[in-house]
C-alpha cells in the first residue's frame, strides 16, 4: 500500500545497502524532485540518498515502490511535503513483465518458487483474460505488502510465517496493453502496460492474471512510468544526481506548485495574502471549487491550497511565512 514517508534530520550518506555516517550541513529546500528510483533500493533508501545529496532539512516520498521496482518516485522537500497526499491519491501507470508458469511466495522475483506449471497459452486466451481484469475489480492485498495490521506491516507477519486475513479492496484498472509476448519461449513472458487507480497492487494483478490463464505467474520486472501528471521522461536518476554540482542538483527541484497542477488558481493582493496566510477566510467573486492553488500577487508566491464555497476562499493547507520566503529565495537563486 502506498504511503507518505517523511524524513527529517538524518545525516547519513546512504547507498543501496550500508550507510556511512557523514556530517552534512542541512539547509531548507522546497519543491519536488522526480526521481527514477533504481532497482535494489527501497523507497526510503532512495529518499535518504537524494535528501543527503541535496542537503535538505526535510523530505518525504509519495507512493512506495518495492526494491524490485524502478521508475517515478516524487521526492518532496520542505513546503511540498504538505501537498504530497495528492500524489498518493493520483492514478498510476506501470510497465511490467509477467513470467508465466511459476508462482512465488511474494508474487515477484524476490520470493521462493512455490508452484511450477506448464504453459499452454495462446495470444487469444491472453487477450481475453486481460479484458476480464479491465475496469472495476476487487483485490486482496498481498501478505508481502506494507499494509498495516495492528500497527505492524503485513510483510512482517509474512516473514514470521503468519497469514493474516485481508479484506478485498476495490480498485479500477483503466487499461491493460499487451506490448510484448514470448509465449513459445523456454521461459514464457508477457510485457504489459497498466493504467490504474491508486492502491492497485500490480503483483496481485499479475498473479491473478496467471491464475486465470491456468499456469500461474509472477512479476519478473516492474517499472512505474507515471504518477498523476508526472512521467518517467521527466525523472532524474541517482547516478545523474551524484555527478552534478550542488547548483545543478538544486535546479532539478521543481516548484511546490507543480504538485497542484490542475487546481483552480486564485491570486491575492498583499493585504488579503497576509490574512489568508494567517488562516483567515477571504471573500471574493470566485466560483465554487474543490481544489484551489492560492498565490500572492507580488512577488508571485505559492501560499497554500484551499477550496471555494459560497464566495469564501477557505484554507486547506498553508505554507508558513518562512516556507514562502525561503521558496522565493530558492527560485531567485535558480533564476540568476
Amino acid at each position: 500500500m502506498e504511503s507518505v514517508v517523511l524524513s527529517q534530520g538524518a545525516a547519513a550518506a546512504p547507498t543501496g545497502g550500508k550507510q556511512q555516517r557523514v556530517k552534512v550541513q542541512r539547509r531548507p529546500v522546497h519543491g519536488v524532485l522526480l526521481l527514477d528510483k533504481p532497482i535494489g533500493f527501497s523507497s526510503n533508501q532512495a529518499l535518504q540518498k537524494v535528501k543527503w545529496l541535496l542537503r535538505a532539512e526535510k523530505a518525504g516520498h509519495t507512493g512506495t515502490l518495492d526494491p524490485l521496482a524502478t521508475g517515478v518516485l516524487p521526492i518532496c522537500f520542505g513546503a511540498a511535503t504538505k501537498f504530497s497526499q495528492m500524489h498518493l491519491d493520483a492514478d498510476k501507470g506501470y510497465a511490467t513483465t509477467l513470467r508465466l508458469g511459476i508462482k512465488t511466495s511474494t508474487a515477484d522475483a524476490e520470493g521462493v518458487v512455490i508452484v511450477e506449471r506448464p504453459v499452454q497459452v495462446t495470444m487469444e486466451q491472453l487477450e481475453q483474460v486481460v479484458l476480464r481484469f479491465t475496469g472495476p475489480i476487487a483485490q486482496v492485498p498481498p501478505m508481502h505488502s506494507a499494509l498495516k495490521k495492528d500497527g505492524k506491516a503485513l510483510y512482517e507477519y509474512a516473514r514470521a510465517g503468519i497469514e493474516i486475513e485481508r479484506e478485498a479492496r476495490h480498485v479500477t484498472i483503466y487499461s491493460i496493453q499487451i506490448v510484448g509476448e514470448r509465449l513459445e519461449a523456454e521461459k514464457p513472458e508477457v510485457d504489459l502496460v497498466v493504467e490504474c487507480s491508486k492502491g492497485t497492487y500490480i503483483r496481485t494483478l499479475g498473479e491473478d492474471i496467471g491464475e486465470a490463464l491456468g499456469c500461474g505467474a509472477h512479476l519478473s520486472a516492474l517499472r512505474r512510468i507515471r504518477t498523476g501528471g508526472f512521467d518517467a521522461s521527466q525523472c532524474v536518476s541517482v547516478a545523474a544526481l551524484e555527478a552534478m554540482t550542488d547548483e545543478q542538483r538544486l535546479a532539478c527541484v521543481r516548484p511546490s506548485e507543480d504538485l497542484l497542477a490542475g487546481h483552480t488558481v486564485v491570486t491575492l493582493d498583499a493585504d488579503n495574502a497576509a490574512r489568508f496566510l494567517s488562516g483567515m477566510r477571504r471573500r471574493g467573486a470566485w466560483s465554487d471549487a474543490q481544489a484551489v492553488a492560492v498565490f500572492a500577487q507580488a512577488p508571485r508566491a505559492l501560499l497554500g491550497s484551499a477550496h471555494v464555497k459560497g464566495g469564501e476562499l477557505i484554507p486547506t493547507r498553508l505554507l508558513s511565512p518562512p516556507e514562502v520566503s525561503e521558496s522565493l529565495l530558492q527560485q531567485q537563486l535558480m533564476n540568476v
